[in-house]
């Protein structure tokens, strides 16, 4: 085709989860419910971490920064698909739709670091519990924090940098509830080599990167919890960590089932399916997920309730 004879699109059309009229308001009422929740339940443990003195331990400045992160993830797609339900028009401009992707990236790759830097910390915490408070001490933490807002930055410009590349025609729908990288590239009349290379590349390095340091971490954990003479108090810290992998599965799961096929093997169907659960699911479930089985944040919430009752009730 001539370059000459392509539309540049200035707007894109959302499709969302469904064209079904019948199914636009059950998708509307369960996305606003999982978005409440995933935002009540979030701002509770952020709220509760910061004002209970006792949680000021990196472990829970770490978990109050992940669902910070799960608040603005969750944020960047699910209020304009709960708006598009209901438009005539479906619409994103070019810039929204990039902007869309950017922080759609940043934040999933800041959630990825974000639970890399947790089981290091669980790591040194059952491993190591003596030397815990020397090495990581607060100039530290706040090192990886700022290291994982870089390089989740970075991370998120290189893709929208090649995804701002690509020319698109006249079609401007996309199959998908936002502005996703291969629905994108789906549509795009121009070759998108380059960005499958980048995804299958650098994606591969900074996705299994992390989640092969939080499995050589837990490995390290569950070697030295079996094999401790005393393993009690130990046992008591690994409890935390069945929850960090539960949220590790859910999330590492459906995002490499997602991105790391081939571009031509992807599915529109399957790809919102398990779009849904890495960037809705997992943040709505990760504040019952960590405070169901955290002693700490379920004593700092009953004291936090039994304040408020006692306030109220004078």
């Amino acid at each position: 085709m001539d370059n000459t004879s392509w539309t540049r699109v200035s707007h894109f059309v959302l499709m969302g989860m469904s064209t079904q009229p019948e199914e636009q308001i059950p998708l509307f009422i369960l996305f606003l419910l999982m978005y409440t929740i995933n935002i009540s339940g979030n701002f509770a443990i952020t709220t509760l971490i910061i004002s209970t003195p006792r949680l000021h331990t990196p472990m829970y400045i770490f978990l109050s920064n992940l669902a910070l992160v799960d608040i603005c993830f969750t944020s960047t797609t699910v209020p304009k698909m709960l708006q598009n339900i209901f438009s005539s028009t479906k619409t994103i401009s070019y810039m929204g739709c990039l902007a869309q992707t950017y922080f759609f990236i940043c934040f999933a790759a800041m959630e990825n670091f974000l639970l890399a830097v947790m089981a290091y910390d669980r790591y040194i915490a059952i491993c190591h519990p003596f030397r815990y408070p020397l090495i990581l001490t607060r100039m530290l933490c706040l090192q990886m924090m700022a290291m994982c807002h870089v390089l989740s930055h970075l991370h998120a410009l290189l893709h929208t940098s090649l995804m701002g590349r690509l020319i698109f025609c006249a079609d401007n729908r996309i199959p998908h509830f936002f502005c996703d990288l291969y629905p994108l590239m789906k549509i795009s009349c121009s070759s998108t080599h380059l960005n499958t290379l980048v995804i299958h590349t650098e994606g591969v390095i900074v996705i299994n990167g992390a989640l092969a340091f939080i499995m050589i971490s837990y490995a390290c954990i569950i070697s030295v919890v079996f094999h401790s003479p005393s393993a009690k108090g130990k046992w008591k810290a690994f409890s935390t960590c069945g929850s960090h992998l539960t949220v590790v599965s859910i999330f590492y799961g459906t995002l490499t089932w997602v991105y790391f096929w081939p571009l031509t093997s992807y599915s529109v169907t399957r790809g919102r399916i398990l779009t849904v659960m890495y960037t809705v699911v997992t943040p709505m479930l990760n504040p019952f997920i960590y405070s169901l089985r955290n002693e700490d944040i379920k004593g700092a919430f009953r004291k936090r309730m039994r304040r408020i009752c006692t306030s109220f009730f004078k």
